[in-house]
């Protein structure tokens, strides 16, 4: 990957991401996801690891293989913090900053019949106060740390119970008309570097406790996009259509060039 890629990729600032911008991070800009999918969308980046909705909502990207945000049972960092039942709640409060937890969001309640209003939301500070509202990332890791009166429902966990399957929450999106020799390659040996130098991002990363890094990075989260994964996705394809009008592009995954 050469000098003219330098900050026209793009990654989110969670320590979920770490790991995958190893040894790149001074081409990389850091935005929310919402920010990231906007950039990439409109051409002025290359490639940015969003929200897998952000590719099956637009057919501009293909999906790098064998890189992903995913996990296979809780992720502990995308839930629905709710004071009542959740079969009792009206409305959802969402951090809209994140489109792949809304959409697992609207596929978790109708799996369940229900159907509360979402309403966006933009302040954390008085996240805590809301009957029920959508949190995701470090916002949502540290919500979990500080006392609460929500019960939890963590949306990793409920894909599994509802698919035996992982669910996805981002990959490396490159746009189709600007495939640039060599990215694909430096994404993969970042990932390889991250996943090498692993324990020693769990050590010194600046943001919460080396005992919820460990467990984050070891236990919750997970890098591969393999077979299983894809699996998820195409599931996901299928829940997704069932519950919006708008056209749901099936992946196109390529290797790294």
């Amino acid at each position: 990957m050469g000098e003219s890629t330098a900050k026209r990729i793009g990654s989110v600032p969670y320590l979920n991401s770490v790991p995958l911008t190893c040894g790149i991070e001074a081409k990389t800009e850091f935005l929310t996801p919402s920010r990231l999918a906007k950039r990439l969308r409109s051409g002025e980046l290359v490639a940015g690891l969003v929200s897998i909705t952000e590719v099956l909502f637009n057919d501009l990207y293909d999906v790098l293989d064998g890189v992903a945000v995913a996990s296979d049972g809780p992720v502990k960092s995308v839930f629905v913090a709710h004071k009542k039942p959740i079969e009792q709640v009206e409305v959802i409060h969402c951090d809209t900053a994140s489109l792949s937890s809304v959409n697992l969001l609207k596929v978790t309640l109708a799996k369940r019949g229900l159907s509360p209003r979402l309403e966006s939301f933009g302040d954390y500070n008085h996240a805590a106060d809301l009957d029920a509202v959508l949190l995701i990332g470090n916002p949502g890791i540290e919500f979990l740390r500080l006392p609460h009166e929500h019960q939890i429902l963590d949306l990793g966990q409920a894909w599994r119970e509802d698919t035996g399957l992982p669910f996805v929450f981002a990959v490396w999106a490159i746009r189709r008309d600007q495939h640039l020799p060599g990215l694909g390659q430096a994404l993969l040996q970042a990932k390889q570097d991250g996943l090498a130098k692993l324990d020693e991002i769990i050590a010194t990363y600046p943001e919460f406790d080396a005992g919820l890094r460990f467990a984050y990075l070891r236990e919750h989260i997970h890098y591969d996009l393999g077979d299983r994964e894809k699996q998820g996705i195409a599931h996901f394809v299928e829940r997704l259509r069932a519950v919006t009008d708008e056209t749901v592009y099936e992946p196109k995954y390529i290797a790294g060039f």
